[in-house]
């Protein structure tokens, strides 16, 4: 665990503790990597639809997802939808999307479908959600599958604040209806999910014997808190974390999946180890 951020002038790359740890993962029998992917693939920017993964960081996750006995998947509070048009994923990535509430684990996954209540909580959601942003300046909506979300982050402090708890006032509480703070921006859903949830079901579709994520926001806490012994867990970014490493923002992202890339590369080369007998048994 890491209970207090270094310094705000500390500029954190890889170290050699995190460095160690990456090594030790990439030599596991079959190796799951999950990401974040704003504020962890992608630096945030103000318009969501702007969004796009460092060319470094996009490349080495390509070339991870071509490995043997090595799933890659991005884990995200966007839907699904959204994720693929700014994420541009690899063809065999697995995807979650709405913490959890969407998946996509190849051709054939089926999407997400509400039943006829919870439709019209969501409707209901939305339109306390509409009134507070009229009232607002600076809020917007964003509709999910399975939600609606509340973003601040063009709004001023005071507002964006008021805004927030005037949304906490009315939903919480409420049955059926979830709610998740993040960076600037108030999750809502009508389905139950995390992303802790996620990496949990994504290591046993995958069949992982390690996992490796890394994520920025408070919402990532939940995937950190499901990692195990011999996982490792790496958090982008100064705030409070689970993680047991951290590094500081999205282009060191791109390092720590160019230096994971090459340990793997070298461990599947070699074929020995964990990785052979893994091999052997597929």
């Amino acid at each position: 665990m890491t209970p207090e951020a270094p310094g705000a002038g500390t500029r954190l790359a890889l170290t050699p503790e995190l460095r160690a740890a990456v090594r030790q993962v990439a030599a596991t029998d079959h190796l799951l990597v999950a990401m974040d992917f704003d504020g962890t693939m992608a630096p945030i920017v103000p318009h969501a639809g702007d969004a796009r993964p460092l060319p470094r960081a996009a490349a080495a996750f390509a070339a991870l997802a071509e490995l043997p006995l090595t799933t890659t998947a991005l884990i995200s509070g966007r839907a699904l939808a959204s994720l693929r048009e700014v994420a541009s994923p690899p063809a065999k990535s697995l995807l979650i999307g709405s913490h959890g509430a969407e998946a996509w684990l190849g051709p054939g996954s089926t999407g997400l479908e509400l039943d006829a209540e919870q439709q019209a909580l969501l409707a209901e959601v939305r339109g306390i959600l509409a009134d507070i942003t009229a009232e607002a300046p600076g809020t917007v909506l964003e509709d999910k599958p399975a939600g609606v979300v509340l973003h601040t982050r063009q709004a001023g402090d005071d507002v964006a604040e008021d805004a927030v708890a005037a949304a906490r006032s009315l939903l919480e509480g409420r049955k059926g209806v979830f709610l998740k703070n993040g960076k600037r921006v108030l999750e809502t859903s009508v389905v139950h999910a995390s992303k802790g949830e996620a990496v949990a079901f994504l290591r046993q579709v995958a069949g992982a014997s390690a996992v490796l994520f890394a994520g920025d926001d408070t919402t990532d806490e939940d995937a950190f808190g499901r990692l195990g012994q011999g996982d490792v867990g790496v958090k982008v970014g100064l705030d409070f974390t689970q993680a047991q490493y951290r590094v500081e923002a999205p282009v060191h992202v791109a390092e720590l999946l160019e230096a994971l890339l090459r340990e793997r590369s070298a461990a599947v080369a070699a074929g020995g180890g964990a990785v052979e007998d893994g091999a052997a048994g597929r």
